[in-house]
């Protein structure tokens, strides 16, 4: 029987109840318990006091030389002893452990961990033991998990060690031997034990470094093979759009292609044009101009008898994308819909009739477009805009409204373009990496809390100029109703001093109608000064708007701060950005610094990176990159690239869908239903 079908109550010292809470840890079999990694060690390991360093932790042997002395304080309490430890005389202090005095005799033996201070020649105890009383810690490196509620370290400890005691022989190898003796590294079995239970740090980094090659293999392995089977696949969409068609329809266009654009236009009609099913990724800077060649790609779906859906996540966007592709397609007899969830009753069912008999050519929605009851007749195009924020499954139900559609994903949020090619090993890469003529690039400006009036008289001159400007709030996580007093307060304040100006206010708890009034009427001008929460990050297009103020933008990640950044710039008067903030943190001055150093947004990406690692840079967990046990996309990424190569050139090899060598990889992806021909997303 394999690890991962043994349930994890199997395991000695694990009742129902524990495995109830294990579940909670996404633990529910043995192979996920003993594949729940330490995320670091505490060093338990004997050292004399002569060779620690002051402010440091360290575990000593030493014995009881004085009488304990216990004061309270209330309810708290503050024991010291004297302790001798290699002819060394110190104080041993600990903190609410009064019940220790009784234990504390003279000349027992006692083995103590806590931070030095050897001005004071004190150690205050984080950990104590006395060894007559058995099993120990001391000596050893042991483990630190992450865990929670009723599930302690130490229990988790056991729990692991146990699971090792009964399983331990049965953990398989799974690498082919070739790969193994490569790199040099360990066994599985012999690496999971250690990876637990290591004797020294050596031997912990030699355990890690085999459990994240393999971790990223079989990842990788999963990419590649999927790309393998839908490459041979040929029964996705086959658009017949010709070159003459869409050169009509780009010599239509009130502006110049820029030839980044032109590239992917190209890469773009090469997979519509091709049998098998596209799965592409359009990443791009704020301002790119990736919408135009998302409607480029819709124009050759519906000119090859196909309709199209652009799924975006805000209702403001929606609205937005659909006036601007209704003005580019109307000339061209192409019919465009909008749904999204405020549209409602006979409007509603009108359209989705009209998409059920393809009277209507191109949808752009929310997620009202995954809902049961939207048919189409033909859909032979899927755009997702900011895929980031749609969830995996919402994605994949949109892709089934079709029989195997293309597939074209927007991200504003570049992405560095090895990490790219290599976390979406599953998708073609197309980067639109210059700016359209014309769009000026936008100074950005940071200044201290205390700088506010002269931060209120650039508004005022933006205003009176003509002018627009934005005014945004962080989002306070801890709740929601101090995001939105936030932006209240701050919208009566700037009402107080702009009297002769309209100032608006935009926050997640308005109504979808509230929020999109609250935008028509910035549109229009008929406000011109937008007190917001992040709300406007997303897409919303306001060529008149030329201020961006972001209060508090330390709080605020950069790439969130370049999406907000790129609100304006979007017209032909010079554009600025004002971030302010007095952040405490080194990270949050090294944002403000990068922010004012460059708007090139791979840059920033980068450094993002760099900063924050993936888990934050990409948002949400549904975001589509993978959440690794132990393997890190940023630290690890020479490994990752050395796997992808790896795991490509063995699926390239007929020997690896035959020889009994690499079984065991078969049969993984078997129990992953990668054979099955399930989609990747």
């Amino acid at each position: 029987m394999l690890l991962n079908e043994i349930p994890v109550k199997k395991v000695s010292g694990v009742s129902a109840l524990k495995e109830g809470e294990l579940h909670a840890f996404h633990i529910f079999t043995v192979a996920d318990l003993l594949e729940y990694y330490p995320f670091r060690y505490e060093d338990y390991r004997l050292r004399p006091l002569s060779e620690v360093q002051d402010g440091e932790k360290a575990t000593v042997q030493a014995k009881v030389f004085g009488l304990p002395v216990l004061q309270r304080y209330g309810k708290k309490s503050r024991l010291t002893c004297k302790m001798m430890a290699d002819d060394w005389m110190f104080t041993a202090t600990w903190f609410n452990r009064h019940f220790l005095k009784e234990q504390l005799t003279p000349g027992r033996e006692v083995t103590l961990t806590g931070k030095w201070d050897m001005r004071r020649m004190q150690l205050t105890v984080s950990d104590s033991e006395f060894p007559d009383q058995g099993a120990s810690r001391s000596g050893s490196l042991q483990p630190v998990y992450s865990v929670g509620g009723n599930i302690t370290q130490a229990w988790m400890r056991k729990t692991i060690k146990q699971a090792l005691m009964q399983y331990g022989e049965m953990i398989p190898e799974i690498l082919p031997q070739e790969l193994v003796q490569q790199y040099g590294l360990m066994a599985r079995s012999r690496a999971i034990q250690r990876i637990h239970q290591p004797v020294d740090n050596e031997e912990g980094q030699q355990a890690r470094r085999r459990m994240v090659y393999e971790e990223l293999f079989l990842f990788q392995l999963k990419l590649q093979v999927y790309r393998a089977m839908n490459q041979q696949r040929q029964d996705g969409v086959q658009h017949t759009v010709d070159n003459a068609t869409m050169r009509e329809f780009v010599r239509s266009l009130p502006f110049e292609l820029t030839d980044a654009q032109k590239k992917v236009e190209l890469e773009i009609l090469q997979d519509m044009r091709s049998p098998y099913c596209m799965n592409r990724l359009l990443q791009g800077d704020v301002g790119s101009g990736k919408t135009v060649v998302a409607a480029l790609a819709l124009y050759a779906a519906v000119k090859s008898g196909y309709q199209g859906a652009l799924m975006v996540p805000t209702e403001i966007l929606a609205e937005q994308h659909a006036r601007s592709l209704a003005k580019l397609f109307e000339p061209f007899g192409i019919t465009v819909g909008l749904l999204t969830g405020s549209i409602t009753g006979r409007k509603r069912k009108d359209l989705l009739a009209s998409l059920q008999m393809g009277l209507t050519d191109i949808v752009v929605g929310t997620h009202a477009l995954i809902q049961e009851d939207v048919f189409f007749r033909a859909l032979g195009l899927v755009v997702t805009d900011e895929q980031h924020r749609f969830g995996v499954n919402q994605r994949s139900i949109l892709r089934r409204k079709g029989y195997n559609p293309d597939v074209l994903t927007m991200t504003a949020t570049p992405i560095p373009r090895t990490l790219a090619i290599t976390a979406f090993g599953d998708m073609d890469v197309s980067t639109l990496s210059e700016r359209p003529a014309g769009r000026k690039p936008i100074s950005t400006y940071w200044v201290k809390h205390g700088m506010m009036d002269r931060v209120l008289g650039f508004i005022n001159r933006e205003i009176s100029q003509g002018r627009q400007a934005y005014l945004i709030c962080p989002l306070i996580e801890e709740s929601d109703k101090l995001d939105v007093q936030n932006a209240i307060d701050l919208f009566v304040s700037m009402q107080q001093a702009f009297p002769d100006f309209q100032v608006g206010l935009l926050h997640g708890r308005m109504t979808p109608a509230e929020k999109e009034e609250a935008m028509r009427l910035f549109y229009a001008n008929e406000t011109q000064l937008l007190v917001s929460t992040t709300v406007v990050e997303v897409g919303v297009d306001v060529p008149n708007a030329t201020l961006m103020i972001v209060m508090d933008a330390d709080r605020f990640g950069l790439s969130q701060l370049h999406q907000l950044r790129g609100r304006v710039g979007r017209g032909e008067h010079a554009s600025y950005c004002v971030l302010i903030a007095d952040p405490k943190s080194e990270v949050g001055q090294e944002r403000m610094r990068v922010m004012t150093e460059t708007d090139d947004g791979f840059e920033v990406a980068r450094r993002d990176l760099e900063l924050r690692g993936p888990g934050d840079f990409f948002g949400t967990k549904q975001s589509g990159v993978p959440e690794f046990r132990i393997a890190d996309m940023v630290s690890d990424f020479a490994v990752l690239e050395a796997a992808r190569d790896d795991a490509a050139e063995l699926v390239r090899e007929p020997a690896f869908w035959t020889s009994p060598a690499y079984l065991p990889l078969r049969e993984y992806l078997q129990r992953e239903q990668i054979l099955q021909g399930e989609l990747i997303d």
